[in-house]
């Protein structure tokens, strides 16, 4: 059967992000996609330049008129901006109960600005993190998450992840993975933890810029993964696999002049000659 997956999150009309980027992601990876917009952006690859909340109140309304006719076989939740909206995705989540909830806590743009208000870091941690069954933070994310400093190593990945995973809520099987695009040097180990396994995913960094909606795509694999694989390290090593392969083959694009996107679609398209 094939899955329907749903991501909430905010619009980047560049498409490399947000909205547009979860839709072909989970498109590309054989899930169908629908989504809930839980923010407005006005963007492209260098800035974003004004956001607009969604009133919770139609954010409430497009989750359950969803939830009421299609079977939601995951979720991924993205840019929610604001605490209201936050504690609204919450409370209706926890009402209709999906079996797979991809966290990703976007709080920063790849151009440095700010989607999340502070205000809902605290409605976050409180009530979005107990229902999640798949955290995905990066560096600067858990650090923000945990009140404490930068990591600059694996080791130090490892102390996060378990101090993440506690977090989490301990009824059922609850990951981590935990990002390490941030870490000095070529090396991008990612770390998956559900409280006892401790899982390094190795991997290299790419020399390009075209790193704009990495986080997105990520989570959104990962969505549209879980409900196809039986196994949670498979999937996530799937999903990763798919991302190294995005960003790697995102030259093929030419999609504005700062961070560009990753060629979602680089197993169907053809690489052009």
């Amino acid at each position: 059967m094939i899955p329907n997956t749903l991501t909430i999150a905010g619009v980047d009309p560049s498409g490399g992000a947000g909205i547009l980027a979860d839709i072909k992601t989970m498109s590309a990876l054989g899930a169908y996609g629908t989504a809930v917009v839980a923010a407005l952006t006005a963007q492209n690859t260098h800035a974003v330049t004004a956001i607009s909340p969604i009133p919770p109140e139609f954010v409430v309304a497009q989750i359950d008129t969803l939830f009421a006719d299609v079977r939601i076989d995951a979720v991924k939740i993205g840019m929610l901006g604001q605490k209201l909206v936050t504690r609204a995705v919450a409370e209706r989540l926890a009402h209709w109960k999906p079996a797979h909830l991809v966290l990703d806590p976007v709080m920063v743009a790849k151009s440095g600005d700010h989607l999340l208000e502070s205000a809902a870091i605290t409605e976050l941690r409180e009530s979005l993190l107990p229902l999640a069954t798949m955290l995905t933070p990066n560096l600067p994310e858990a650090g923000v998450l945990l009140g404490s400093s930068s990591v600059e190593s694996v080791k130090e990945m490892r102390r996060v992840a378990e101090k993440l995973r506690r977090l989490l809520n301990d009824h059922g099987h609850r990951w981590v993975f935990l990002k390490g695009g941030h870490l000095p040097g070529d090396d991008t180990i990612d770390i998956l933890h559900d409280g006892d396994r401790m899982i390094e995913l190795p991997g290299r960094r790419i020399a390009t810029r075209n790193t704009h909606g990495t986080g997105c795509t990520l989570s959104a694999a990962l969505a549209a993964l879980l409900p196809q694989v039986n196994d949670v390290p498979e999937a996530a090593t799937r999903a990763k696999a798919y991302l190294v392969a995005a960003i790697a083959r995102s030259g093929e694009l030419s999609v504005g002049t700062g961070h560009g996107p990753v060629q979602h679609f680089h197993a169907w398209w053809p690489s052009p000659t």
